[in-house]
């Protein structure tokens, strides 16, 4: 996996493995997968489980399956770059929340994640870039504000709201260009 982050104004390179060799593995980790997925888990390498949810029926289960599959922080800036790519769908509190993700993502640090978080939370309607933000917001550290007792997220939280962010900005691309988006 190879995944290009923005980091100190320059563009940077994470090279990682992905957390899970086989589909079967990702779903024993995350038992909230088999709960957002109707596809079952196979002794498949993830890559190809990937690649067989795309081309079959439910192809945003393929979606689903890679938000759950990235480390949290490439899982948000896949996520950040899924969003850009279809800037017509994007409003201006979407783009806002986008730069939270894209900030936290360069610079993963405690205020950044917050920021995110606090604008993520306070948003009044949950849009695709306000999933983006909640997602680096839940990746680690706390939920609770700060200077209170420590809340710890749930491990699938970022994976969730990465998938939301993606499937609900999907949703709102016209049903004829949706597979060419996708």
């Amino acid at each position: 996996l190879r995944v290009e982050v923005l980091g100190s104004g320059a563009h940077e390179t994470m090279s990682r493995p992905l957390r899970f060799a086989t589909a079967r593995d990702l779903f024993d980790a995350f038992p909230s997968a088999g709960k957002d997925m109707k596809a079952q888990p196979t002794d498949q390498p993830s890559i190809d489980f990937c690649r067989s949810l795309l081309a079959g029926a439910v192809p945003e289960e393929a979606v689903t399956f890679c938000a759950y599959l990235l480390p949290r922080r490439a899982a948000v800036w896949w996520g950040h770059e899924c969003l850009s790519n279809v800037p017509d769908t994007l409003d201006v509190q979407d783009r806002q929340m986008l730069e939270l993700a894209r900030d936290w993502v360069g610079e993963p640090e405690e205020e950044r994640r917050y920021a995110a978080l606090d604008a993520g939370m306070a948003a009044e309607e949950k849009t695709p870039g306000v999933w983006i933000a909640l997602a680096a917001g839940w990746s680690g550290g706390s939920l609770a504000p700060r200077g209170l007792e420590t809340v710890t997220p749930q491990p699938f939280l970022t994976a969730r709201a990465v998938n939301t962010g993606i499937l609900s900005c999907l949703a709102r691309v016209s049903l004829n260009d949706r597979a060419a988006v996708l």
